[in-house]
C-alpha cells in the first residue's frame, strides 16, 4: 500500500470533508430520496434518480477519502528546516527571463491549489525543485515551454 504524503492541514481538510459528507450530506440525500419516493412512480421520477445519483457520489467520495486517510503520511512542516527544497517547503522563485517572483508551497496531490500557491509534489515545477537549494537555478519544462527560475528563499511555514 503506497503512502500518500500530505500536510497536517491537508489531513484536517480530508477529515472535515468526510465529516460533512457523512453527517450532513448523507442525511440530506436520504430525505431527498424519501420525498421523491412519496411522489409515486419511480421509473419516471427525475428527482428520485438525481437523489440516487447524488447518494452514489457521496458514498464513492467517502470511500475515496477514507482510503486517502488510511494511507496518509502526515508531514508536520513546522518541524522541518533547512535550505534544501523538499515536501512542505514554501519556495520563493524568480523567473530568470521576466524577473517575476512567485511563491509556492509543495503539498500532496489532492491538496494542490495553484491559485493559492499550493502545488502538487508530482507537478513538473515541484519535481524540478526537490533537492535544490536557495540560490540554485532550475529549468522547468511546462506546457507553455521551458522556464528558468532562481530559488530565492526556502521557508518552512
Amino acid at each position: 500500500m503506497e503512502r500518500i504524503p500530505m500536510t497536517a492541514s491537508g489531513y484536517k481538510a480530508l477529515e472535515e470533508e468526510i465529516d460533512q459528507l457523512k453527517n450532513v450530506e448523507r442525511h440530506a440525500v436520504i430525505g431527498m430520496i424519501a420525498e421523491a419516493r412519496a411522489h409515486g412512480d419511480l421509473s419516471e421520477n427525475a428527482e428520485y434518480h438525481a437523489a440516487k445519483e447524488r447518494q452514489s457520489f457521496i458514498e464513492g467520495r467517502v470511500i475515496e477519502l477514507e482510503d486517502q486517510i488510511g494511507r496518509a503520511d502526515v508531514i508536520d512542516v513546522s518541524k522541518l528546516s533547512g535550505s534544501m527544497v523538499k515536501f512542505g517547503a514554501t519556495v520563493t522563485l524568480a523567473d530568470e527571463d521576466t524577473n517575476e517572483k512567485r511563491k509556492f508551497q509543495i503539498v500532496g496531490d489532492f491538496e494542490a491549489d495553484a491559485k493559492n500557491g499550493r502545488i502538487s509534489i508530482s507537478s513538473p515545477i515541484a519535481r524540478a525543485l526537490i533537492g535544490k537549494n536557495k540560490g540554485d537555478s532550475v529549468e522547468v519544462t511546462t506546457p507553455g515551454g521551458a522556464r528558468s527560475y532562481e530559488i530565492l528563499k526556502v521557508e518552512w511555514i
